[in-house]
């Protein structure tokens, strides 16, 4: 009864938004304590050559004293990424067909800016 108690407690609340090879859950738990904290985990799909597949996952989990001050910074960022470059996606990495820049050596040239690509793709283990 000590393990059905544990799983209700675990599914509080939670939410899916499933992105193209992304999958996102934001899931309420409980702490000991019984209160409430957010995780938010990234499920990342990624397919063999043999048809076989496996998920790499990472997770936030966020607490009710930082949640003004998340929400204002998420905000402020997002706000900041429209502002700059508009809601049209740019890049369409997702596509199979997509190719870097870098992967054509005859399209590179010793005058474009060095990409910035990496500092965009932002791992959670990263934070």
């Amino acid at each position: 009864m000590a393990d059905k108690d544990f799983i209700e407690q675990e599914e509080i609340f939670s939410q899916v938004l499933r992105a193209g090879r992304r999958t996102y859950f934001f899931d309420v738990r409980a702490t000991k304590a019984e209160d409430f904290y957010l995780t938010i985990t990234e499920s990342k799909k990624f397919t063999h050559e043999d048809g076989s597949f496996h998920y790499k996952k990472h997770k936030i989990y966020l607490y009710k004293e930082d949640f003004q001050e998340f929400n204002e910074m998420i905000n402020k960022a997002t706000s900041y990424i429209i502002d700059k470059k508009g809601e049209e996606v740019i890049s369409e990495r997702h596509q199979k067909n997509f190719k870097k820049p870098s992967d054509d050596i005859s399209s590179t040239t010793s005058d474009e800016a060095p990409s910035t690509e990496s500092f965009t793709d932002v791992k959670f283990e990263d934070i």
